[in-house]
């Protein structure tokens, strides 16, 4: 998954200070886990994702990029959160393979009203499912934008 990089625009700053900008990227989330090892292996097995150092409350995984899911079991109940992912065609049929020969159940859409199919909207194919603490999740091969 690669993030688009994008620049703070500051209406205040001159134009020495644009020189300097740092370009702005998206380093980490932590997600609430009932399991933690347990939802980090849900998420690395079907993206392929890297396995990355883990240290203290979190197991982490590490998406292209070097971004970090930490994962990590929060002492109070957390919200259902939903976490989209942008992958190829090819990792998007293993992906969607596994989720099938592990019975995971998933949706053609985000409302979760069209059970066991994948959708081809926006040019490309999308399919959403649960992690085991309850996040919704979205594996799409085209960005909206």
């Amino acid at each position: 998954m690669r993030l688009r990089i994008c620049h703070v625009i500051n209406p205040r700053m001159n134009e020495s200070d644009e020189e300097s900008r740092m370009a702005v990227t998206f380093n980490h989330t932590i997600i609430a886990a009932k399991d933690r090892v347990e939802s980090a292996r849900f998420y690395c097995e079907p993206f392929e994702l890297d396995e990355a150092p883990s240290w203290g409350l979190f197991t982490n995984g590490q998406l292209d990029g070097g971004v970090l899911l930490q994962f990590a079991e929060p002492p109070v109940d957390s919200q259902m959160r939903h976490y989209a992912f942008l992958v190829d065609d090819e990792l998007f049929d293993r992906a969607y393979r596994r989720l099938c020969e592990r019975g995971i159940e998933h949706w053609a859409d985000p409302q979760l009203t069209r059970p066991g199919r994948i959708n081809t909207e926006h040019g490309g194919r999308g399919v959403c499912f649960r992690d085991p603490a309850g996040h919704a999740l979205e594996m799409i091969t085209r960005p909206y934008l």
